[in-house]
């Protein structure tokens, strides 16, 4: 059963979405917060499938949010706003939004877009009620961006528990150069191979240093993987 958070300040909306989506798309579970500063938990909690999330929140805008999310998660994010202009949809999608779509917009095409997203992006759904993951002496909890290695924390930037979120999720199968630096940096950055190879250093510098092992692995010419 899909689950989609929509995060928007106007009560309208919330109501309109949670009583209109599962109308239109049968068993869909719709999830609302009023602002962004509970998206993730409510994401890791709700296993959620795919945030609406307005651009115009109250405190942090909704692009700081999204920036948060990017940090820690490739969920699909649609930005769904009556703010029209250009420049605020190029930003969304240089901040990695996967779509965007500006009010008001019918229900069908809401809909629409929604599982062409989700089409587009294949996600692995995560176990159930997942926040927290174990693999050998590495334990990483997702909703509080922390790495602890044999049970002491190792204090990473968000970039490099951006990095290791992606190893982590994906345990075992090799991520590739390209596919790491689109959901490290963007799809608009100018950063390399070699950017990637500097940051995979550092941080499995730090996992050792901490009594790690050596657990990220390099297939030549391809990208990496977590051991």
């Amino acid at each position: 059963m899909p689950s989609i958070l929509v995060v928007d300040d106007d009560p309208l909306i919330r109501d309109l979405l949670c009583e209109a989506l599962p109308i239109q798309w049968d068993s869909v579970a719709v999830v609302t917060a009023a602002h962004g500063d509970e998206v993730l938990r409510i994401v890791f909690a709700h296993e959620t499938d795919v945030v609406l999330l307005d651009v115009a929140l109250p405190g942090r805008s909704g692009f700081e949010v999204l920036q948060q999310i990017r940090h820690v998660s490739d969920i699909p994010v649609i930005m769904l706003t009556g703010r029209g202009d250009e420049t605020d949809q190029v930003r969304g999608f240089q901040l990695g939004a996967d779509d965007y779509i500006v009010k008001p917009v019918g229900v069908p095409l809401l809909v629409a877009r929604i599982r062409a997203v989700l089409g587009r992006t294949e996600r692995v759904p995560r176990a159930p009620g997942i926040s927290e993951l174990t693999i050998g002496p590495l334990t990483f909890s997702f909703d509080r961006h922390q790495l602890a290695v044999h049970g002491r924390p190792v204090d990473l930037t968000p970039t490099e528990f951006t990095l290791l979120y992606h190893l982590a999720r994906n345990a075992g199968q090799v991520l590739t150069y390209e596919i790491l630096l689109t959901r490290i940096w963007g799809p608009a950055s100018y950063r390399t191979a070699e950017h990637l190879r500097v940051l995979v250093s550092r941080l499995q510098s730090k996992i050792e240093r901490a009594g790690g092992p050596r657990c990220i692995a390099n297939e030549h010419g391809l990208g990496y993987w977590l051991v």
